[in-house]
Formats: C-alpha cells, sequence, structure tokens
C-alpha cells in the first residue's frame, strides 16, 4: 500500500530542508488519511492515533515514526494544499472509478476559518460523482460570490462528456450552461430570483396549468423516515415555446418543477422548487437526477456533522485544504465499502469500527 499510495504524492514538493527530515512526507501522509478513516482529523487526535497504531502502520505501511503535534501542524501548513488535495483527488478516481453519468456541483464554506485573522473565510466548490461519492475536482475561493466564475474554471477541469451537471442557483447561468454543452455535456440547473424574470415565467406556468395532465408529464414518490413523510411531485414541460428568451440558453429544451410535501410532528410544509434543463426526460428521470443531485449536499452535511469540520480549529488554509479532501476520501472509501459489503451501519459507526478494528481499516483502504 505504501509503494500504491506514494506515487500519487510523489509530485508534492517539501519544502524542509532535507538534511534535518525525521518524518517523511509520504508517512504523515499516511497517517493522517489513516486516522481521518477512523474519524479523527484533529492535529491531537491524529498524534494520538499514531502513537497507539504505531505496530500497524509501521508493518502494514511502513511508517516508522509519529511525529509530535507541532511537526505534524507545521508539516500541514507548509505543504501546497490545492497539490495535495488534487493527489489524494487523484488516487480516489483511480480508486474507486469514475461511475454513473450525474456530476453535481455545490460549494460548502468552512466557518472555523473565519476565527483567525490570519485565514480568509474559506469556500470550496467540489463537483462529485454521485453514484459512489467521488471527488472529481475541487476549487477553493474566499468569497461566495465568487462561485460563479469558479464553477466554470472548475467544470473546465474535468471530462463531462455524456454527462449530466447539476447545480443549485449558483450555476444557473446562461454562460455557464453554454461551456456545459461545448463540452458535450447536459445541464439540470436549480432556479431562483437570480434569474428573476426566467423563474416567475416558469412559476407563473406551472401556477397556471398544473391541473392540465396534457401539458406535462408526472412522477410522484413517497419516502417514510420515523416521524418524517415527504410526497415528492415532479413536472415536466418538454414543450417550452411559450417560453420567452428561451434561445439565450444554449441547449434548453425543459423546464421542469418539484414540489415537496413534508410532514412531521403533525405539521405539513409545502415547497415548490424549479429547474431548467438540457435534457428530454420523464418525470421518474428528472426525480432521479434531482435526488442524487442531493447526494453532495448529504456529503456536506457529513462533513459538519460526522467530522464537525466547521468546529476544527487548524489556522493555516493550506491545512484545512488538505483535510477537507482526506475526509471526502474517507466519506467515498466507507460508502464504497458499505455498498460492497451491503452494510447498513451508519458511516460514524463505520469509521468507529475502523479506530477498534485495525482488519477493518485495511480492508477499506484495499477496496
Amino acid at each position: 500500500m505504501r509503494e500504491e499510495i506514494a506515487q500519487y504524492f510523489s509530485g508534492i514538493e517539501d519544502t524542509r530542508c532535507q538534511c534535518d527530515v525525521k518524518h517523511p512526507l509520504v508517512d504523515v501522509l499516511i497517517l493522517v488519511m489513516c486516522a481521518v478513516i477512523s474519524g479523527l482529523d484533529v492535529p491531537c487526535k491524529i498524534v494520538e492515533y499514531g502513537l497507539q497504531k504505531a505496530e500497524m502502520l509501521r508493518e502494514q505501511f511502513g511508517v516508522q515514526k509519529t511525529p509530535s503535534e507541532s511537526t505534524l501542524s507545521r508539516i500541514l501548513s507548509m505543504v501546497n494544499g490545492d497539490v495535495l488535495s488534487s493527489a489524494i483527488i487523484a488516487w480516489m478516481r483511480d480508486k474507486l472509478g469514475i461511475k454513473g453519468d450525474i456530476i453535481a456541483v455545490d460549494g460548502k464554506t468552512i466557518c472555523s476559518t473565519v476565527v483567525s485573522s490570519v485565514c480568509r473565510k474559506l469556500h470550496i466548490l467540489t463537483a462529485m460523482l454521485t453514484a459512489n461519492g467521488v471527488t472529481l475536482a475541487q476549487l477553493a475561493t474566499d468569497e461566495k460570490s465568487n462561485e460563479i466564475p469558479k464553477m466554470r474554471e472548475l467544470l473546465a477541469l474535468i471530462d463531462i462528456e455524456g454527462k449530466i451537471i447539476t447545480s443549485d442557483a449558483m450555476g444557473c447561468q446562461r454562460e455557464t450552461a453554454k461551456q456545459i454543452i461545448e463540452q458535450k455535456g447536459d445541464y439540470c440547473l436549480g432556479l431562483k430570483g437570480n434569474q428573476q424574470q426566467l423563474h416567475d415565467d416558469v412559476e407563473l406556468y406551472f401556477e397556471t396549468f398544473q391541473n392540465d395532465p396534457t401539458l406535462f408529464d408526472v412522477a410522484v414518490t413517497k419516502e417514510k423516515s420515523r416521524d418524517r413523510f415527504e410526497i415528492r411531485r415532479c413536472y415536466v414541460f418538454n414543450d417550452i415555446s411559450w417560453l420567452e428568451g428561451r434561445e439565450k440558453w444554449e441547449g434548453l429544451k425543459t423546464v421542469l418543477a418539484i414540489r415537496r410535501t413534508v410532514t412531521k410532528d403533525g405539521k405539513k410544509t409545502t415547497e415548490t422548487l424549479f429547474y431548467i434543463s438540457s435534457l428530454e426526460a420523464g418525470a421518474e428521470r428528472f426525480l432521479q437526477i434531482v435526488r442524487d443531485h442531493w447526494q453532495i449536499e448529504a456529503m456536506h452535511n457529513i462533513l459538519d456533522v460526522t467530522f464537525n469540520e466547521d468546529k476544527c480549529r487548524v489556522q493555516n488554509e493550506n491545512a484545512h485544504k488538505t483535510l477537507n479532501a482526506f475526509r471526502k476520501l474517507a466519506i467515498a472509501l466507507h460508502k464504497g465499502f458499505k455498498e460492497r459489503a451491503n452494510h447498513k451501519k451508519s458511516l460514524a459507526k463505520t469509521m468507529f469500527s475502523c479506530l477498534l478494528n485495525d482488519d477493518r481499516l485495511l480492508e477499506i483502504v484495499k477496496l
């Protein structure tokens, strides 16, 4: 395993004076990877993990020595976070494969970066294959408003031919739609107030004709989870000859609405979401596409809830980028293992299993 991992990390510059290096960079990164897969992602816990798992790390990965907390923090701060993230993502893609046809794009702010005047407010935009949770690429920016040009920059980094790009309203821009079509992909983009006239026209048409079944295709799904019951209805309008300005949107063929009705604790709430797409497909297919986009939102929720990323008090941007990429790797590896082994346990429980059971850790890493 050491040789396999080392080939991806070999291109990362180690700026330390090599005559005085006691902890090879590959050793440190393997230690961090194993700790994060086991649910530990802050320096003090990573160091303690290394001390407790010294024999396993030495025998299985060739890690000879665990650095101190200050040394680990210094190394994570020194290494270029963008380059290291790209290396981790490359390994993730090669290990888990390119699976499925839906690529979800979404951004997340690491709120803990705000606590330091040295750190900018770090916002990371991610492109993820929804079928297996593999991150294809990510870019960092300091302001969420910069997501619009960053999304086009992100898409330029990956092959989207034959894929469907999904995004919330942030990605609903004419230039973005044009780029997706030029890269031979398709899109399904959320529609909100940032495209006010288009949104209002679609909403008005839907509210006017939603009771005329000759004008749309419809599909319904129902889902019950404990005390929560959700009904999703998708209305698809493939004939958009009525839509003014449609020619300004490259490849636009379909508009759709998804009405979500949620009953929880006896209270019922309803919201209607609108989308535009370059695809011509039925309502069942669009329900699946929109549902798959929520996979990336679920991943961001895991980063917050399971890893508690927003409370990570690392005070360096490079370290935040590196740990964020390792967390995404851990999520994808655990997801792949759970699907292959048909495990029903939560991610938190499978991570805890890795912490207690070295064989389980190795099974997941060698997936």
